[in-house]
C-alpha cells in the first residue's frame, strides 16, 4: 500500500511541484518510508526529488524550487518485503524510450518469471528489487516494440496491453513520458484505488489529477471526480484542456472482477475519503454496528462497563459500537504521533518498545471497570498483548478485545506488507486460543460476511478478502508466497550480520536525486 498521485496544470508556466508536495501531505498515512516527486519542463527534461523519510523532510523548500514543470507524479512508500533501501524510492526511472516515470502502488505476483521476462528477453537490468521498476520496464519494452521517434496515444494504450497480459497482481500505476503526458492506469481486478479528478480554473482552463484517495482531489479544489475502473487507463496530455478526447479514457482490457481490496475500508484509508463510491467513514460506523450485535451474542452487557478505542483508525467503529451498545465511551489511551507503525517494524523487541512509546493509558478510564477495547484488526497480536498489559496495570478487572476486521489468518499478497503467515497471531490458532496469546478474557471478531456487507452498494458485492481467507483474487499464490518468505529472510540475514556482498543498492543510480544532500 502507497500514495500515488499526479497532476497536470493548464498553465505550463506555472510550478507544479508545491501542489505535489501539499498532495503528498494529504497521502502520507499510506506510506512514511519514504517520497518522491518528478516533475517534467517544458523542454522535456526530467527534475526528480526523492529520499527515504516523511514528506516533509524530503520536500524541503530548496529542493521543491529545483523542481520544474507544469506536469509531475509523486509517490508515498509503504515497503513490502522489509523494502527500505533509498533505491528502492519512487517515482522510478527509465530513459529508454522517450523518458518514462512510474509511480506504483499495489504488488506483482509473478516477479521471478517477469523477472527472467526482462533478462532473457528483452534484456533490460532490473538494478532493484522492486516490482516496481519491473512494471516499469515491462511497459517500457512494450512502448519501445512500436520504434517511433514518437509516439502518440494509441501507441500508449497499446503497450498497456502488454502489460496486463504480462503482470499479475494488485497496481494502481501513475507515469510520464518526458515532454508528451501523464498516464494513469489500474489493475483488471480494481484491488488498489485510483481517482481521476479535473478542476476548472477563474480563465475556464482544466487542471487535472490522479491520486489514491478522494481527500486530495477534494482539498485541492478538483471537485469532478471519479474512480478508474478496473482495467481502465487515462491519457494526460501535457496541453489537455477539456477538448475532445482530452484527457483519453480507454477500457484497455475487459473487466475481470471489481474487488477492491477490504483492508482499505478497514484500515488504511482516510475516514474522510470515498474509494470506489464507498465512503470510508460510513462504513467503519456500519463496522461498530455489526460489531455489536456480535458482542451481545457472545457477552453479557453487565460484563462491559466501558468501550475504549485503540487510536486511530478504530475509533469511528469503536464510538459506533459504545452506541449501539448503550455503553458508555471513552478515549482511553493517548497516542504519540510521532511513532510510526507497529507491525512493520523489522523485530520483535522493536515492535514490543514502540508500542509503550506510541501508547500511555489513562489509569482513570480503566481502574476497576470491565473494558471493552476495539482495535480495527489484530495482526501479530504485538500490539494488542501490550494493550491488554496496560490496561490491566492500569486496575481494569476484565479486558475483552474486539477486532473490527475478521481474523488475519494469511499473508497480505498486494501490496500490504503484513508479516509470513506463520508469524500471524491468528495462523493457526482458535479464539480461545489467541485471548490466551494476548492476555485478554476473550478476543471477538467481526465476522466476514458482517464486514462485506458494511462495504457492499449495488454496484459492488465482491472484496479481495484473501488475507482473512488464504482464497485471493488472481489465484492459488503459493510460489509467490514462499517468494516472499526467501526474499525476507535474505533480507533479515543481510541486516543481522551487515554483509555488503547481496544487499540492494542504497542510491538510485538512474537519474540526479537532490534527496540526498
Amino acid at each position: 500500500m502507497c500514495g500515488i498521485l499526479g497532476i497536470v496544470l493548464a498553465d505550463q508556466s506555472s510550478a507544479v511541484a508545491p501542489e505535489l508536495c501539499d498532495g503528498c501531505i494529504f497521502l502520507q498515512h499510506r506510506g512514511q518510508d519514504a517520497a518522491g516527486i518528478a516533475t517534467c519542463g517544458q523542454r522535456g527534461r526530467i527534475y526528480q526529488c526523492k529520499g527515504n523519510g516523511m514528506a516533509r523532510d524530503v520536500f524541503t523548500p530548496q529542493r521543491v524550487m529545483g523542481l520544474v514543470g507544469s506536469m509531475g507524479i509523486a509517490h508515498l512508500r509503504y515497503p513490502t518485503a522489509g523494502s527500505s533501501a533509498n533505491s528502492e524510492a519512487q517515482p522510478f526511472y527509465v530513459n529508454s524510450p522517450y523518458g518514462i516515470n512510474l509511480a506504483h502502488n499495489g504488488n506483482l505476483v509473478n516477479t521471478v518469471s517477469l523477472s527472467r521476462y526482462m533478462d532473457e528477453d528483452v534484456h533490460r537490468h532490473i538494478n532493484t528489487d522492486s516490482d516496481s521498476e519491473l512494471l516499469l520496464n515491462i511497459f517500457a519494452a512494450e512502448l519501445e516494440k512500436h520504434n517511433k521517434y514518437r509516439v502518440n496515444n494509441e501507441d500508449i494504450f497499446h503497450a498497456l496491453e502488454g502489460v496486463y497480459r504480462l503482470c499479475r497482481g494488485g497496481y494502481a500505476c501513475v507515469g510520464m513520458l518526458a515532454g508528451f503526458a501523464l498516464i494513469g492506469f489500474r489493475d483488471p481486478n480494481g484491488i488498489r484505488p485510483l481517482l481521476f479528478g479535473e478542476r476548472v480554473n477563474k480563465d475556464g482552463s482544466k487542471d487535472y489529477m490522479l491520486a489514491s484517495e478522494s481527500v486530495v482531489l477534494k482539498a485541492h479544489n478538483f471537485l469532478k471526480f471519479r474512480d478508474l475502473n478496473p482495467g481502465e487507463a487515462v491519457i494526460i496530455p501535457k496541453d489537455c484542456n477539456g477538448e475532445d478526447k482530452c484527457p483519453e479514457f480507454r477500457q484497455v482490457v475487459p473487466i475481470n472482477s471489481y474487488r477492491p481490496d477490504v483492508f482499505e475500508y478497514v484500515y488504511f484509508a482516510r475516514p474522510d475519503s470515498v474509494l470506489d463510491g464507498i465512503s470510508v467513514y460510513r462504513t467503519r460506523l456500519a463496522m461498530g454496528v455489526k460489531l455489536a450485535e456480535n458482542i451481545k451474542r457472545q457477552l453479557s452487557l453487565d460484563e462491559i462497563d466501558v468501550v475504549i478505542p485503540v487510536p486511530d483508525t478504530a475509533r469511528t467503529c469503536a464510538l459506533q459500537c459504545a452506541n449501539t451498545l448503550g455503553k458508555e465511551y471513552r478515549e482511553g489511551f493517548v497516542k504519540n504521533r510521532y511513532v510510526g507503525r507497529t507491525f512493520i517494524m523489522p523485530n520483535q523487541r522493536e515492535r514490543i518498545s514502540s508500542v509503550r512509546r506510541k501508547l500511555n493509558p489513562m489509569e482513570s478510564e480503566f481502574k476497576d471497570k470491565k473494558v471493552l477495547i476495539v482495535d480495527d484488526s489484530i495482526v501479530r497480536g504485538t500490539t494488542s498483548r501490550e494493550i491488554v498489559n496496560m490496561a490491566k496495570e492500569s486496575g481494569a478487572t476484565k479486558v475483552y478485545f474486539a477486532s473490527a476486521a475478521p481474523a488475519i489468518r494469511y499473508n497480505h499478497i498486494y501490496g500490504i506488507d503484513l508479516t509470513d503467515t506463520k508469524n500471524l497471531i491468528a495462523y493457526d490458532r482458535t479464539e480461545d486460543e489467541i485471548a490466551k496469546e494476548i492476555g485478554c478474557d476473550k478476543v471477538i471478531y467481526q465476522s466476514l460476511e458482517d464486514l462485506i456487507d458494511c462495504c457492499k452498494t449495488d454496484a459492488i458485492d465482491k472484496f479481495e478478502v484473501g488475507v482473512f481467507t488464504g482464497s485471493y483474487v488472481t489465484g492459488v499464490e503459493d510460489g509467490y508466497l514462499h517468494e516472499l518468505e526467501r526474499v525476507r529472510a535474505l533480507n533479515a540475514a543481510a541486516a543481522a550480520t551487515a554483509q555488503q556482498s547481496d544487499l540492494k543498492a542504497e542510491v538510485d543510480i538512474g537519474l540526479y536525486n537532490c534527496a540526498d544532500y
